[in-house]
């Protein structure tokens, strides 16, 4: 199963200097009932995307917790046993929770399938998108535009070997 694991750049760095992502239990996300049944697809690439643009808010959220952090979004696509994501059946009707899981366990770096990160010319936007979080949450609808503006940008993907140079 893939899930796929938001980060900050920061995050990345000591995920690859321990060689896991952790420690458990680790939130992230995947293609579950509820995400299917909300974005009514039966194509899984268009879910796995989903649920990686998912991750990417999460990451977002992270940065706007983490000041220091560099302004880039970044996402690891990890593979884990069928099993060893679950979702909290209590939040399955929460569309804030759609497609969040559990992971009970860290899980080796060298599980990971890839990593997807924001190019330099995202940072402005998703800088800005992260100091506006929190307004966008209580309704304010200028602050809800330029956090959608982050989602403007794709994640870059890279291979798990690029790892040092991203960091």
């Amino acid at each position: 199963m893939r899930v796929y694991v938001p980060l900050t750049l920061p995050g990345l760095a000591e995920a690859h200097k321990a060689g896991q992502l952790g420690p458990a239990p680790l939130d992230a996300y995947a293609v579950t009932p509820a995400l299917r049944e909300w974005y009514v697809s039966d194509d899984i690439e268009e879910l796995e995307y989903a649920a990686l643009s998912r991750a990417a808010q999460a990451s977002l959220r992270r940065l706007a917790a983490d000041p220091d952090a560099p302004r880039r979004r970044v996402v690891v696509a990890v593979d884990v046993p069928e099993g060893a994501a679950v979702a909290d059946p209590d939040r399955a009707l929460d569309e804030s929770a759609l497609g969040e899981v559990r992971l009970a366990a860290a899980v080796p770096l060298a599980k990971a399938a890839a990593v997807h990160v924001d190019a330099d010319d995202a940072e402005a936007d998703v800088a800005a998108a992260a100091a506006a979080l929190g307004a966008a949450d209580h309704g304010d609808e200028d602050a809800r535009f330029t956090v959608d503006g982050a989602e403007d940008h794709e994640l870059m993907w890279f291979g798990v070997q690029e790892l040092p140079n991203l960091i």
